[in-house]
């Protein structure tokens, strides 16, 4: 069985992700930033009959990043998969307004969150053997489906995808696999309830691809197939 860290994981994609690798015998590693959501989300779960370790970290902030890193090295020695959850999606009603504020704190959690946990749990990654890194990405960020609106969180995912294909150049020598996936319309809190998928739909293949034999890398996939940056 996989050891295998989502961040952002207190709810949503994130939450039902590690709801269904767990209940499939893999060890998970639940993770957000806010110490009392992990303790709920846990609770929750455990509630339900999953068992999920769990540790706060926020993506932003190196020291929490160093501890987590820390807590997965004494505890498990190595790490299968990075599933780079973590996200945020600050705009509001007026979605063309370029607040550059908004955008920063858009980036710096998007972007250099998944960064900032790539590069710091790298040799535990390279213990593996066979690890996967996983970056939710949005069709929103795709350069093909690229329409107006929501500048900081559209940049954001654009940038995402580059971090996905330059780490997935860089580490192919070390045999680890580097994809982003875009879950489509999700109702969860970002994605509100007009939202036409359930998060079932939305973890399905981040589950694929941290769990299957064989899975590419360099590519961004959508329902487990691949689709244009």
């Amino acid at each position: 069985m996989k050891v295998i860290l989502v961040t952002g994981a207190n709810r949503g994609i994130g939450k039902e992700t590690i709801r269904q690798l767990a209940r499939s015998g893999h060890k998970t590693i639940l993770t957000g930033r806010n110490p009392d959501h992990v303790r709920d989300a846990q609770d929750d779960l455990a509630a339900e009959g999953v068992i999920t370790d769990a540790c706060a970290c926020d993506v932003r902030d190196e020291k929490q990043v160093r501890h987590l890193v820390q807590y997965v090295e004494e505890r498990y020695g190595k790490l299968d998969v990075l599933v780079n959850n973590a996200g945020i999606f600050l705009e509001g009603s007026d979605s063309t307004k370029a607040d550059i504020d908004i955008i920063r704190q858009t980036f710096d959690t998007n972007v250099l969150g998944p960064y900032r946990m790539i590069e710091a749990l790298l040799p535990l990654l390279r213990k593996s053997g066979d690890a996967r890194i996983i970056n939710l990405s949005s069709g929103m960020g795709g350069l093909t489906e690229m329409n107006g609106g929501y500048p900081g969180y559209r940049i954001s995912k654009t940038a995402l995808n580059a971090v996905t294909r330059i780490f997935a150049n860089d580490l192919a020598a070390d045999k680890i696999s580097v994809n982003s996936v875009c879950p489509g319309w999700v109702k969860t809190d970002m994605g509100g309830e007009r939202a036409t998928r359930e998060v079932e739909q939305g973890a399905e293949t981040i589950v694929w691809l941290a769990t299957a034999d064989k899975v590419p890398t360099g590519k961004f996939l959508r329902d487990k197939k691949e689709i244009s940056w």
